[in-house]
């Protein structure tokens, strides 16, 4: 164990599940084995954008965030299965209660991906065989395939992971940082997006080996502390733990005021509520959580007590939003008594990636309200040529969508 780690460093290992929300509909349907499956929106609506695909769906060429009406062009048989978010979670659950058997030190990244310091886990082997041992428990147990990588810190092990999918076991040590990384280009980097992409670009750096070799203060000048972080990266350092405390182990945030006096006047209800609404979003976000349940507490002049709960189309995580959801709630169910207490409480919580957008199951409904823009943007490139508009992220010229249907009117 220890020559696969530095003298004081870990052995950490990055758990990837492969096509994650596809492989859990092929598990709980096995009569979806061995065919090209998608999990996206509503097709009939035409709203769908593909959230993943099995790998037989990749082979005929179908992605992520493709509509499914492109996707129908190449495999009109493909299975299309709406996301089943509670499904989902408790599989992701059952996953990490798995790992948990394997180190008391798991962090959960994402619904799908997780780290696992196996570096005090020397009686259960080398650290491949554990690598091994995780992947035949979550397809012998779940039905599940996923993709390990194994380093010497959390970089470098969510890389290695990368690497190859699926069912990919790889090893990536710091020493091999020059060889395997270096050469890349920068965007490739986990961690960099497009819009620093472009910044580094901005500074003649285009490969990782250019970041890792940068000069320290123009790199801080450029990207602030984020910029440091990622050339020591790059370098293939990365002193961040694993933190345990973001395992699934939080049922409920919430909060509540007890007024002095009963109150009947709405403005100063709705203010307490905005109040503790702000706090509750302010948590979760410090925890990296979001929740997809509110619940509201009322108590009246006389003691009694209500609660009412809501489960919500999406996950939320932002106060503003929090308190729009509880203020429809108390005027739903109050009914102009004087109250005393007043709560608001966030409950069915899952951790949310903090460093990139994945097109998850958070992300899902947001992506597929833009879908219906892809068709009409590719029947205007296909009738004016790809350079005359393209999403908002390209750079190409943005136009809005009541513009666009315009320009489709007087080509009509």
């Amino acid at each position: 164990m220890n020559s696969w780690a530095p003298k004081s460093g870990k052995v950490i290992l990055h758990v990837d599940m492969n096509s994650f929300f596809a492989s859990v509909e092929i598990a709980n349907d096995q009569s979806l084995k061995g065919k090209p499956v998608v999990v996206a929106g509503n097709e009939k609506e035409r709203r769908g954008i593909i959230v993943t695909a099995s790998y037989e769906a990749r082979a005929l060429g179908i992605r992520a965030t493709m509509p499914l009406w492109e996707a129908r062009k190449k495999c009109p048989t493909m299975i299309v299965k709406t996301p089943n978010h509670e499904l989902y979670r408790k599989v992701s659950r059952q996953i990490f209660e798995k790992l948990g058997s394997i180190s008391p030190k798991v962090e959960v990244a994402s619904i799908d991906e997780g780290y696992i310091d196996i570096t005090d886990c020397e009686e259960l082997g080398h650290p491949i065989q554990i690598a091994e041992s995780i992947q035949k428990m979550l397809l012998q147990e779940l039905d599940l395939p996923c993709s390990i990588g194994i380093a010497p810190n959390k970089f470098l092990a969510k890389t290695a992971s990368d690497m190859k999918k699926p069912l990919g076991i790889t090893v990536l040590r710091k020493r091999d940082v020059p060889f395997i990384l270096w050469p890349k280009k920068v965007g490739e980097m986990n961690g960099v997006g497009l819009k620093t992409e472009e910044k580094l670009h901005s500074i003649g750096i285009f490969t990782i080996a250019d970041l890792a070799k940068s000069n320290e203060e123009k790199i801080h000048e450029l990207l602030g502390i984020n910029g440091i972080s990622l050339r020591n990266k790059a370098n293939g350092i990365d002193e961040r733990e694993v933190d345990p405390s973001r395992m699934l182990s939080y049922k409920t945030i919430g909060h509540s005021t007890t007024f002095s006096t009963d109150i009947i006047e709405e403005p100063t209800i709705a203010e307490k509520f905005e109040s503790l609404s702000n706090r509750v979003g302010d948590k979760l976000k410090k925890k990296g959580l979001i929740a997809d349940t509110l619940t509201i507490t009322l108590r009246f002049r006389d003691r009694k007590t209500i609660n009412r709960s809501k489960k919500l189309i999406s996950p939320i995580q932002d106060g503003s939003e929090i308190f729009k959801e509880a203020m429809e709630l108390w005027k739903k169910h109050w009914n102009g008594e004087p109250l005393r207490l007043i709560g608001v409480t966030m409950s069915q919580l899952n951790p949310v990636d903090e460093v990139s957008k994945q097109l998850d199951l958070f992300s899902f409904e947001k992506d597929a309200r833009q879908e219906p823009l892809f068709e009409t943007l590719h029947k205007l490139q296909s009738k004016f040529g790809e350079q005359v508009i393209g999403l908002g992220r390209q750079k190409k010229k943005k136009i809005d969508r009541n513009n666009i249907l315009d320009i489709l009117k007087s080509t009509e």
